[in-house]
């Protein structure tokens, strides 16, 4: 059955409320006060309620006004973002992107970059997932994920790989361990009876557990949980700057300089990856811009 009612009906009963008058709204959308009259009493006819109470100067909103109000406002919202979405497609803007991350990469840095994508792709939907290590180049094999950001451990064969800025990693333990105690650098024998926190896949089918100072090693299958731990005085273990600046700043956790790694920086480069056969429109080719420049910007936060 052919409905009557028009979005240019709908569009002049809103700009109708937001313009105050049947007069401004007329002069709002260029048209004759009388048309917009006649726009009001046919979406009024056709709704079968009264939406204007006209016994004043100025026409206002009756109760069921305002219940109609609401609904227009959320019908002309979805009319418009199908709009935005089939000009994107038109102009080769995918409908979804998915975004595999390491664990490695900094939450604020993910925030601000769904803050902004929203921003520069309103109609395009986003999907976030964080794993680890080998997990990552996974979803991005098997398509759960377009793109992905790994590690250097995690990375598979057959991936397309642009390297991002580096992530400076720290050894850190609990002020109250005692390890914290011994200054300046720290002979390998302290680490023997000391538990290594690591984080692992702990999966028989994974990335191996990286070979550490201590022999006792506790595995833990996320980064928040290995956080924890360590700021419980647990064990010892590395953990991404940008986690802990916070507790360094005050005292939560101290960082350690284990001698068998000499002065050198302990950090590593995120990748971004993706399967080769990708074909990008304009949202993934801006997710690998931002990305790169998010790293870099945290980067320069670690001098």
């Amino acid at each position: 059955m052919f409905d009557p009612i028009t979005l240019d009906q709908l569009r002049a009963f809103v700009t109708v409320v937001e313009e105050g008058s049947f007069s401004a709204a007329a002069r709002k959308l260029r048209r004759v006060q009388s048309a917009i009259s006649t726009s009001m009493a046919n979406l009024e006819a056709q709704l079968g309620v009264l939406l204007w109470d006209r016994s004043t100067k100025v026409a206002t909103l009756t109760a069921q006004g305002q219940a109609v109000l609401a609904s227009t406002r959320r019908v002309l919202a979805e009319v418009d973002g199908l709009r935005r979405l089939t000009t994107g497609m038109t102009l080769g803007l995918e409908a979804s992107v998915s975004l595999c991350l390491d664990a490695f990469f900094p939450v604020k840095a993910l925030v601000s970059l769904c803050a902004n994508f929203t921003q520069e792709f309103p109609a395009v939907d986003l999907r976030i997932d964080t794993q680890v290590m080998s997990a990552v180049s996974a979803r991005v094999l098997d398509g759960t994920a377009t793109l992905g950001v790994v590690t250097p451990a995690g990375l598979a064969r057959g991936l397309e790989v642009q390297a991002l800025s580096p992530i400076r990693v720290h050894p850190v333990v609990s002020p109250s361990h005692p390890l914290a105690a011994i200054k300046g650098r720290i002979a390998s024998r302290h680490f023997v009876d000391a538990i290594q926190i690591v984080l692992s896949e702990c999966e028989n089918d994974g990335v191996s557990d990286q070979v550490g100072l201590s022999p006792r090693t506790w595995r833990v299958g996320d980064l928040n949980t290995k956080h924890e731990m360590l700021r419980a005085g647990l064990g010892w273990g590395n953990l991404p700057e940008h986690l802990i600046r916070e507790d360094l700043r005050k005292g939560k956790l101290v960082t350690l300089r284990p001698a068998a790694w000499g002065d050198h920086e302990n950090s590593l480069n995120l990748l971004v990856i993706h399967r080769s056969d990708a074909v990008f429109g304009p949202a993934h080719r801006w997710l690998m811009e931002q990305l790169a420049r998010l790293c870099a910007k945290e980067a320069r936060l670690q001098k």
